[in-house]
């Protein structure tokens, strides 16, 4: 039986040999940042995260809480030893970049209840796996693991009927342990098994119930208050005092499966979840699967030829659960990230991608030869750079074939899918009208058009949310004339933190009497598209608010205007279609409407009317240009 009073024993290390491996923390920090973020996004990363470096103090520490990232990696007996390795080397960078890493281990077998020896067995065999882990985070320059097997408790279960896993409530029973490792900057690796609360029996527990009831815990936390020092005491270096308050901002899940496949993205998996706006939509696409699976996650979950040396075989007794089945194991890792992050700040976020992108050096360029010639490029590694940026790896507002350099190269898409899914609880985001009821098209003579003046809307909320994005006052009396008749719909995301107003644009010339030639040439335009001052480059959402017009609102096309020396050009021109410079103007005009350039009468009309829109500002005669 495991012992709830030895924990693992730390090896030593060897200092000379752990010299040769060294790499400094400025080294390490700076090679990071310019392989990842923009200045913004270094900005913001300093604002909230303590790097840690071997002069810290404790008088340092205490004005900064420990960020923790909470991390199960499942199917750990499924990954070689250099996996392994990898995973502890960007743990490793993870806590001394600021977050400190919990780890659970989840080997996902099942206990054979029946057979006394098998249950020995797999006790002793899940401590090898979580040991393999902690010796690989002891083999990381700076870096101490321990494997805590005894912080874990789990209420009594009277009714079990020989079920493999226990149901009852897992809580955090110890955790003073627990929290000991972290102020100490360790990292501690929990195994999935828990003791009886009254028979102190150990019991195998759900990984996923060991991630909610650490986040519970994490939730619940209160430092003690911070007592007067001794004067005898001696602080010791490089280490929290009790009374640092403990901050649960990340959850990581690190699965063969990858993140979570999507079937917009032809193969590949969502970028970004915004929970609020797409949990229900998710969970029902995943149940209705047929969801797609990456080749090689389900060749990662048994030995091939020529590499059953590197995977660890388990002992007998041992069942694979129905549970890994991917559809299901996809739908549990979206009800256990939505479940956690619900339990959370909704600063909070989630991560989840496979053991090989987790285990992505951010080293030397790597090149990749296309028709169009080698690009050369960085490798990113997901964890490392949503630590910095707080977002996922590309933008999930990008059309997919954006997505692929061979689509650019004009060559078929054969890329494995994206490994990683960016998770956050997110804010909800309003259609008016909602587009899964009411279809947005051309105003029509028997229907009344919608107003900005609609009790939906909150039309004091957009107009502050339009004045502090432009940082312009609005002209509203003519603004609210101009689209009086013509505005196609609103979207907004959370409590007006961004936005964008829809119209239908006659082109110059075109009579305005209803007819269908009419309703037919006028242009689907996005007339304003704002996000206050606050949240912009963080949060995502300009790309919640362009994702939800593109492929909800205006799925066929949309275009909008530009000024040509705006700075966000480069993020428009990433997602059209097309743009064009309109001659004797300061305009660029740009568009989602796929095949544009052939539709010549069509491209005048959006030419055309990008240039006859009329701005509505305030202080249009103090300013030249809109």
């Amino acid at each position: 039986m495991l012992s709830p009073h030895k924990p693992f024993l730390q090896p030593k290390r060897s200092w000379s040999e752990g010299g040769k491996r060294r790499r400094t923390f400025q080294d390490l920090f700076l090679s990071v940042l310019s392989a990842t973020t923009t200045k913004r996004d270094a900005k913001s990363y300093l604002s909230r995260f303590r790097p840690t470096t071997t002069s810290s103090t404790i008088e340092d520490a205490s004005a900064w809480p420990i960020n923790v990232a909470l991390v199960k990696i499942r199917a750990v007996h499924t990954l070689d030893e250099t996996l392994v390795q990898g995973i502890a080397h960007t743990l490793s960078q993870l806590s001394r970049l600021g977050l400190s890493p919990v780890v659970v281990v989840d080997c996902e077998v099942e206990e054979n209840v029946d057979d006394h020896q098998a249950g020995l067995d797999w006790r002793k065999e899940l401590v090898k796996q979580v040991d393999r882990v902690v010796v690989a985070l002891q083999g990381e320059t700076a870096s101490r693991a321990s494997r805590l097997d005894y912080v874990l408790g789990v209420s009594p279960n009277e009714h079990r009927n020989n079920a493999t896993i226990a149901p009852g409530e897992v809580r955090v029973q110890h955790p003073e342990a627990l929290l000991a490792i972290l102020r100490k900057h360790h990292i501690p690796v929990i195994p999935p098994i828990a003791y009886t609360l009254a028979t102190q029996k150990v019991e195998q527990v759900e990984a996923d119930e060991v991630i909610l009831a650490i986040t519970r815990h994490f939730m619940s936390y209160q430092p003690p208050k911070k007592a007067q020092p001794s004067k005898t005491a001696i602080p010791e270096r490089s280490s929290h005092p009790q009374s640092t308050p403990i901050k649960l901002d990340r959850i990581v899940l690190l699965d063969p499966l990858g993140g979570l496949p999507s079937a917009q993205r032809r193969d590949s998996a969502h970028v970004f979840i915004n929970l609020e706006q797409e949990y229900t939509d998710v969970r029902q696409e995943l149940l209705g699967a047929h969801a797609v699976v990456p080749a090689n996650a389900m060749e990662s979950l048994q030995p091939q030829a020529g590499r059953e040396k590197a995977f660890v075989e388990l002992p007998s007794g041992y069942q694979t659960p129905r549970s890994s089945l991917p559809t299901n194991r996809n739908v549990k890792n979206l009800d256990l990230l939505q479940k956690a992050l619900a339990l959370l700040p909704p600063s909070a976020s989630a991560m989840l991608t496979t053991p090989a992108e987790a285990a992505t050096s951010i080293g030397l360029p790597e090149s990749t030869s296309t028709d169009l010639g080698v690009i050369t490029r960085r490798p990113k590694n997901p964890l490392i750079y949503n630590l910095l940026t707080d977002k996922a790896l590309v933008s999930s507002s990008l059309p997919a074939a954006r997505l692929d350099i061979s689509v650019l190269a004009g060559a078929p898409l054969t890329r494995q899918p994206l490994g990683a899914t960016f998770v956050k609880r997110g804010m909800p985001v309003t259609m008016i009208p909602d587009p899964r009821h009411q279809v947005w098209e051309p105003p029509h003579p028997s229907r009344p058009p919608l107003r900005l003046d609609d009790p939906k809307i909150d039309l004091p909320r957009l107009i502050n949310l339009i004045e502090d994005s432009f940082n312009r006052p609005l002209n509203i009396e003519h603004y609210m004339n101009r689209i009086r008749n013509n505005l196609a719909g609103i979207i907004v995301a959370g409590e007006y933190e961004g936005g964008a107003i829809l119209t239908w644009e006659l082109p110059p010339g075109v009579p305005d009497d209803g007819s269908e030639e009419s309703r037919r040439r006028m242009v689907p335009y996005l007339d304003k598209f704002a996000v206050l001052k606050r949240s912009q480059g963080a949060g995502g959402v300009a790309d919640i608010v362009f994702s939800a017009m593109v492929r909800s609102c205006f799925p066929t096309g949309v275009s909008w205007r530009s000024r040509k020396d705006n700075p966000v050009n480069k993020w428009y021109f990433e997602r059209s279609a097309g743009t064009y410079k309109i001659p004797e103007t300061n305009w660029t005009t740009f568009w989602t409407t796929e095949g544009l350039y052939e539709d010549k009468q069509k491209f005048r009309d959006y030419v055309d009317v990008s240039r006859a829109v009329q701005p509505s500002w305030a202080d249009l005669n103090k300013k030249a240009a809109d």
